[in-house]
């Protein structure tokens, strides 16, 4: 789709702005001198994988400490912090799906990468034994690892591990099936639990550990089983209200007598692909001595209605009889609550704005959640009560972010992970009014200090076609003359950057970069384009977006604009860089507008969209406008611009990306040379899509900088 530039000839910038950069400019000709190095601004520990045990006070996390990831806990009064694993080096193993045992005394986790499409894990370290995707438990008296099997699930984000509540066993999806295995050190190895047609996922105990309930997929349709298992043995399958639809999160009532269950449309072969459809969706309940099943609330027909992008990750069944779902009808992701039997859903969290993380507390009776409530820019954690009758309650506001909140098994704190504008993601425990972090120790002492690093401000702006864009704009410490400016864009797209240290691993190492260019004299603004998540349902499903047209273009686009309207930038040195999502957005930056984008770094960009539409659009081969949508994905792609991209970029992917087939930038590189467009290309064997290695982070944001350094340098 051509960008219609006309739309920004009235293009004027805030008053504040103009005001704030005027007061920065000092005359000079060089960059501003760099304060901290890539590897100490990549420093700190990332925590992930915050979990607590069901009885006591005892909490668990994973630290990524420059690749080696281990765990971690803290317990008692104080919460005081202990390693409990000791894996060494930068290792490519991460460490996923954490749980502690019901009574705090072990730890258990999946080790190692999922497996691609041939079934093996990922190599980033080069071994000559190929690695593998394992379960393990470790005694936190002793520390030692032991192994329980082998897991090699086969989509990103797949590991899920389940202790039944007595801590004997634990259960886990993997090739198509569940897997068992027993805590019980003299046991023999996990064995396979269910030998079911179709994919078996989504495992949840109940609360007396008998039976599991888990999810069948059998391609178009999707049925939801309770398993009865007997000592480590699956001996009866239940299927409940089985139909020719989809069944999706299953979850128990905290007594066992009932199960909640969401339910879409099952798959509609030959149905037109262009057109966004709407998806309704229904909630059920199921009795579970007759395994009888009804619906107790069903969304309207319209797009608002649909099944909300986080849908399925917030379903919850609460104390008293209360489920707990979330529903965009008023076009904000936001938290219901409906009586199990039926009535009329109470709204929880009501206001312009959206819900994210959501947990129980232990006695389930009040709902934890994360939300840009009040401040859209950020993340904080609320509490409501579940059954409603209350506005949701922050524990802290104001200039900090946190996420993942978990209430420890005896109800008397809460944690969680949070971070700030110059403070890198951490440990704290959350009191009315106030945080307190645990992980005092953490931070190395190379960190840079607050003073080195920038407070990205909040900036909001037009697109050409009238929607509104927030980002963050980084402005160098020292402004200098005139200078280089920098786009972000983000993956995704269902992300959104923050005024502060992400809560992902991948754009917290992107935060940490923008403010290393920041350091090196760039101004870098990154952009919020539409598609992205906290802005509302409409924001997230615009219209020709996407394949079916890349309308978020346009805010890309507007973003340069505003760059190049401020008096600390030189309008002719302006480049951009981003990943996955990003990365198409760069490339198709530079492939329309290689007269604004000077310089671009594509990581791991999709390139051509008409490749993925058999993948992502069900049916897609059977729609009856499928080659339509092929030229019209086409169209919207990077490769479709190569005639007039001019200006040089660099490429960088690993050649096991399990998301974006290493083909794209395969193909891409023939298609630069041929037109003689300057590219140069980092190339990491057996890396996947998010880099295993600290060390690909490192030399890939040195290697960004470089890049920069010698194509936006004044001339």
């Amino acid at each position: 789709m051509t960008i219609m530039s006309r739309y920004f000839q009235n293009f004027r910038l805030p008053l504040i702005v103009t005001a704030v950069f005027s007061l920065l400019l000092l005359p000079s000709n060089c960059l501003s001198a760099q304060s901290f190095t890539v590897e100490q601004i990549m420093s700190s520990p990332f925590p992930t994988q915050l979990t607590t045990a069901r009885k006591g006070s005892r909490a668990a996390w994973v630290f990524s400490l420059k690749g080696a990831q281990n765990v971690w806990v803290a317990d008692g009064t104080g919460l005081v912090p202990r390693q409990v694993t000791h894996y060494t080096g930068d290792n490519g193993e991460p460490i996923a799906s954490l749980r502690l045992t019901p009574d705090g005394h072990s730890v258990v986790y999946a080790r190692g990468t999922e497996s691609n499409s041939v079934g093996r894990a990922a190599n980033a370290v080069a071994s000559v034994k190929q690695p593998k995707q394992q379960v393990w438990i470790a005694s936190l008296d002793d520390g030692e690892p032991r192994l329980l099997g082998e897991m090699g699930c086969e989509a990103e984000g797949c590991e899920d591990i389940e202790i039944s509540p007595d801590g004997n066993w634990v259960v886990w999806p993997a090739r198509h099936a569940l897997w068992i295995a027993s805590t019980n050190p003299t046991q023999t190895d996990a064995k396979q639990l269910t030998d079911i047609r179709g994919s078996v996922s989504s495992p949840q105990w109940s609360p007396d550990g008998t039976r599991l309930i888990a999810t069948v997929e059998r391609g178009d349709h999707t049925l939801t089983a309770v398993l009865e298992v007997n000592s480590g043995v699956l001996t009866q399958i239940h299927y409940i209200a089985p139909s020719t639809d989809r069944d999706l999160s299953p979850q128990w009532s905290p007594d066992g007598s009932q199960i909640a269950f969401l339910r879409i449309a099952g798959v509609e072969e030959k149905r037109p692909i262009i057109p966004l459809h709407a998806t309704p969706w229904s909630l059920w309940i199921a009795d579970t001595h007759s395994y009888a099943a009804a619906p107790i609330w069903k969304s309207r027909l319209g797009m608002d209605d649909s099944l909300p992008l986080f849908g399925p990750s917030q379903l919850l069944f609460a104390a008293g009889g209360r489920v707990i779902f979330s529903s965009e009808m008023d076009g904000w992701n936001h938290l219901y609550s409906i009586p199990s039997v039926g009535g009329q859903p109470v709204l929880l969290t009501p206001g312009g704005f959206d819900v994210e993380d959501v947990s129980l507390t232990a006695d389930k009776l009040s709902v934890l959640l994360t939300s840009n409530q009040d401040d859209i820019d950020r993340r904080h954690v609320w509490r409501v009560a579940a059954a409603g009758g209350e506005p949701p309650r922050a524990f802290v506001t104001g200039e900090t972010i946190e996420w993942s909140p978990k209430s420890t098994g005896d109800g008397k704190d809460v944690v969680c992970l949070g971070s700030s504008a110059t403070s890198p993601a951490l440990v704290y425990r959350l009191k009315e009014g106030s945080r307190e972090l645990i992980t005092k120790s953490a931070l190395p002492s190379d960190f840079p200090n607050p003073q080195q690093l920038v407070i990205p401000r909040q900036i909001i702006f037009k697109s050409a076609d009238g929607v509104t864009i927030h980002g963050q704009l980084f402005v160098p410490k020292s402004q200098l003359k005139p200078g280089p400016a920098l786009i972000y864009t983000h993956g995704g797209p269902y992300r959104q950057m923050m005024l502060g240290f992400h809560y992902m691993d991948y754009y917290h190492n992107a935060y940490a970069e923008n403010q290393y260019l920041a350091s090196l004299g760039y101004t870098v603004l990154s952009v919020n384009y539409r598609l992205g998540v906290m802005y509302g349902r409409d924001f997230r499903n615009s219209p020709n977006s996407g394949w079916r047209g890349a309308a978020e273009y346009n805010d890309v686009l507007a973003g340069a604009h505003y760059l190049q309207g401020l008096p600390g930038v030189d309008p002719h040195r302006i480049g951009l860089w981003g990943g996955s999502y990003g990365g198409f957005l760069t490339a198709l930056g530079l492939g329309r507008n290689s007269d604004i984008f000077a310089a671009g770094v594509d990581y791991h960009g999709v390139h051509d969209w008409s490749d993925f539409l058999p993948a992502w659009e069900e049916s897609a081969k059977s729609a009856p406008d499928y080659k339509e949508a092929e030229k019209l994905a086409f169209s919207s792609s990077p490769n479709e611009s190569i005639d007039m991209w001019k200006s040089p970029v660099l490429l960088i992917q690993g050649d096991d990306d399990r998301n974006v087939p290493f083909s794209q930038m395969v193909t891409l590189v023939q298609k630069l040379r041929a037109k003689n467009v300057p590219f140069e290309q980092i190339v990491y064997p057996d890396e996947i899509h998010d880099f295993l290695l600290w060390k690909d982070f490192i030399r890939s944001y040195k290697a960004t900088a470089d890049f920069f350094q010698a194509h936006l340098k004044e001339k």
